[in-house]
């Protein structure tokens, strides 16, 4: 067991609220036309097998998915997005990642600097950040659903190095590679999960208060909230009463 950042369950929440508007369609319409460049076939492309999963755990409709991997291999127009790792530092020096997807590369780094600047924060160079994070396979399970005892029984001989509570799920990390491994281990037992993604997760995390606590929400949220955004990653914490005094 090791430290959870509070970043997770308020992201969750948030991901929840997007699917209901449709916001979460067009960030995996996207990841899927980004990932089927290496290959349109889901059984050899375990990317775009992750992708197309996660599209059909929103409901979202097989022709959907079938024409956002054809403009990815090329055979419809309109696959011309580049895909672009964003580092900064937030209020308080948290490190952050913001993973972009944009048919501007231009508008976007122009508007997602202006970002940082305007909620204490900046960007950085490439690199400036991203060795404190480690990609990871990210698995959550409902707490309700497992025991501590079944879990690590069950994801460490599928692969998984690391379980997590935050008090209202599991988080199951793995190497990669593991990913579908642990995964097929959770389905084969029974046991349901969500949000199963490859993810940037740091190794260390730092605790904000105060003004910096506030600041480095109002800028994760302004960032996930544009369009371009696909994954906002950060290393704060934040002390569970001062966040619910905050929401």
């Amino acid at each position: 067991m090791s430290g959870h950042s509070k970043w997770a369950t308020i992201k969750h929440k948030k991901a929840a609220t997007d699917a209901k508007r449709g916001k979460a369609f067009t960030r995996i319409i996207k990841e899927i036309t980004i990932a089927a460049r290496s290959g349109g076939d889901p059984d050899g492309n375990p990317r775009l097998r992750t992708a197309v999963l996660a599209a059909k755990n929103v409901s979202m409709p097989s022709d959907n998915i079938k024409k956002a991997i054809m403009r990815g291999t090329g055979e419809l127009e309109g696959g011309q997005i580049d895909e672009v790792m964003f580092e900064g530092y937030g209020p308080g020096g948290a490190a952050v990642l913001v993973n972009v997807a944009t048919d501007n590369r231009n508008r976007t780094v122009s508007e997602i600097r202006h970002m940082f600047s305007k909620n204490g924060g900046n960007m950085g160079e490439q690199g400036s950040v991203a060795w404190m994070f480690e990609r990871k396979s990210q698995i959550y399970v409902p707490g309700d659903k497992a025991t501590e005892d079944q879990l690590m029984a069950i994801v460490l001989d599928a692969g998984a190095d690391d379980l997590r509570n935050d008090g209202e799920r599991w988080e199951v990390l793995s190497p990669p590679e593991a990913h579908e491994a642990v995964q097929k281990a959770l389905e084969t037992s029974g046991i349901p999960h969500e949000d199963a993604t490859i993810a940037f997760v740091p190794k260390n995390l730092i605790k904000l208060e105060g003004k910096n606590a506030s600041g480095m929400l109002r800028l994760s949220e302004a960032l996930e909230e544009h369009d371009d955004v696909q994954n906002v990653y950060s290393n704060f914490d934040i002390d569970e009463k001062e966040l619910e005094a905050l929401a």
